[in-house]
Formats: structure tokens, sequence, C-alpha cells
């Protein structure tokens, strides 16, 4: 994949979430809730001088971002001000 966001844009691939309960119980696709966590795959120029970096865990808003299928596989593109803090 060749994906390069502008400005202060960010690509971040969600973070899977269990499918099932720490009880054991198992929790259908349709159920669960679309992750708040994802890895950060590509950083627009200003983005980087925020100091948000490739491969950076971060915590974003529910309603945050616009989903895209790139090669297949969905991804979602944040405004680095729609990045809520980064996880260490």
């Amino acid at each position: 994949m060749n994906f390069q966001p502008l400005a202060n844009r960010v690509l971040v691939e969600r973070k899977e979430e269990e499918n099932k309960t720490a009880s054991g119980i198992i929790i259908p696709d349709n159920a669960k809730e679309k992750p708040l966590q994802g890895t950060v795959l590509a950083v627009g120029p200003d983005a980087k001088e925020e100091g948000i970096n490739e491969g950076d865990v971060v915590v974003f808003g529910k309603y945050s971002g616009t989903e895209i299928t790139l090669e297949g596989k969905e991804y979602l593109i944040l405004n680095s001000d729609d990045i809520l803090g980064i996880l260490k």
C-alpha cells in the first residue's frame, strides 16, 4: 500500500477487538462496537510536527475520521485533532 496523508491527517488501522468477554461469552460481530484504538500507518507532514509518528498506538473519538478501503482492507483517516492521545 502506498498512501500518503496530507496536512494534519493520519492513516490508522483499527485494533481488533476481542470477540469474547472475560467470562467466556462469545460476542457476535454484529453486536461489537468498533474499537477506539489503532496503529498509525502513515502521517501527514503537519501531524508529524505535532508529535504523531508511524507505529504509534492512538486513541480517538467514537465518531471520528473517515473510513476508507485500500487493497480490500478497512482503514481510518483522522485529523490529528481527532486523536485524543498516544498510548505508551
